[in-house]
């Protein structure tokens, strides 16, 4: 747990709305198999975690290019002498958010399409 963590902290800022879009979809998916179950098979819902599935690598991207410009500020910092550890932050912050926008876009991408499916189905 704390390795995670340190990853979530390492990824920077743009962790936070990918880590707030992933609960809210969780949150809404778990929401609409109750509904299901309960016969109320409707789409309402839906869209929104459509959107998040969407949202999610695209905020990956933004975190890689944020960490990519801070790699860039740090050795631009160092006035030619560069230390190549001062590009690491940085790209690791890029490395870590586009790994995270995938894997929770990944992560409500299947369950979504079942509930989506059995919705097309009535």
């Amino acid at each position: 747990m704390q390795r995670l963590v340190e990853l979530f902290v390492a990824g920077g800022p743009v962790m936070w709305p990918i880590l707030a879009l992933s609960v809210l979809g969780l949150a809404v998916l778990v929401w609409k198999a109750f509904e299901m179950r309960r016969g109320n098979r409707s789409a309402r819902g839906l869209v929104v975690v459509s959107t998040i599935i969407t949202a999610e690598p695209m905020l990956g991207i933004l975190g890689t290019v944020t960490g990519i410009m801070q790699t860039f500020s740090a050795l631009n910092a160092s006035g030619g002498s560069a230390n190549p550890l001062s590009a690491t932050a940085g790209i690791g912050e890029a490395l870590i958010t586009t790994a995270a926008g995938l894997v929770a876009s990944l992560v409500l991408l299947f369950p979504y399409n079942v509930l989506d499916s059995m919705v097309e189905e009535d």
